[in-house]
């Protein structure tokens, strides 16, 4: 019984504080591709994430178009949430150890390249569905998407009418997030599993 609340209980943190982080590092790849700040969508994510963001502000400014204060506020939420876990789980952790710091940042690092993965899908997805769609979800995917597949383009330009840059950087993002950057470093770091967001 006891183990089954406990379950139940990092099920509750991982799916809250998980919506909760990505809608913040969502905004974040919105910053930093200028996103369209009048579309719905990101006027929502916005007002979601605003009110844990703006206390940030003052300490950490936006640097070269980073929104640090942003990236700030993902970090706390994602080291609260591992707190929380180890608290609810009872796993045999300290409440707190530098270790933590880099679990935290890995994770974030990899929440990147999970929306960009899913964010490449919608926008295959859409292409042969509604390719002239204006739909505000649509519009901001693509928009986040643009900066990393325009450089691809330029080594693999459209042929026959078909955006083959895509496929470039979907290969690179898996081979990055699944083969060569990640797990070494989840490895190395011996990050436990099912505990982390985003990991």
């Amino acid at each position: 019984m006891a183990q089954g609340l406990a379950n139940t209980g990092v099920y509750l943190i991982q799916t809250f504080f998980g919506i909760y982080i990505f809608l913040v590092m969502l905004r974040f790849l919105m910053q930093v591709s200028r996103a369209d700040y009048y579309n719905p969508l990101c006027q929502g994510i916005v007002k979601i994430t605003d009110p844990a963001i703006r206390p940030f502000r003052p300490l950490l400014p936006t640097v070269y178009g980073v929104d640090f204060a942003t990236l700030g506020v993902a970090f706390v939420i994602q080291m609260i949430a591992l707190s929380l876990i180890i608290l609810v789980s009872g796993a045999n952790f300290p409440l707190f150890s530098p270790l933590y710091i880099a679990w935290a940042l890995l994770a974030l690092f990899s929440i990147i390249f999970k929306i960009y993965f899913f964010a490449l899908i919608i926008m295959v997805i859409s292409s042969w569905l509604a390719p002239h769609s204006s739909h505000p979800a649509l519009t901001l995917v693509n928009q986040i998407v643009e900066p990393i597949c325009q450089p691809a383009r330029k080594l693999l330009p459209p042929m026959g009418g078909i955006d083959f840059s895509i496929i470039l950087v979907f290969v690179v993002i898996n081979v990055i997030e699944n083969i060569l950057v990640i797990p070494p470093l989840k490895a190395m770091l011996q990050v436990p599993a099912n505990m982390i967001l985003g990991l």
